[in-house]
């Protein structure tokens, strides 16, 4: 999970038919993170929260992992894509 000044990153695997459950349960802890598709097909799932943010958004992971919506993903070797760019 790399931490940054600026962000938080968790990275997921969702089953498929999970995904919109998910970003719909991070949607509604409204401020606490954005939830994007990386990879749709991979069914991966990015979790960005700020830092002050970062124990509530693990959390709701941790929730979300018990019920077996999720699977937390190390982060990629290479640092990942551009969280904030194209994707969805």
């Amino acid at each position: 999970m790399p931490e940054t000044s600026d962000v938080v990153a968790l990275w997921l695997r969702v089953p498929r038919r999970e995904i919109a459950y998910v970003k719909f349960v991070f949607e509604s802890y409204e401020g606490v993170a954005v939830c994007r598709t990386i990879d749709p097909g991979a069914a991966v799932v990015v979790v960005i929260a700020a830092p002050d943010f970062a124990g509530q958004a693990r959390a709701i992971v941790d929730a979300l992992a018990a019920e077996g919506a999720c699977s937390p993903l190390p982060p990629p070797a290479d640092g990942g894509t551009d969280l904030l760019g194209p994707g969805d």
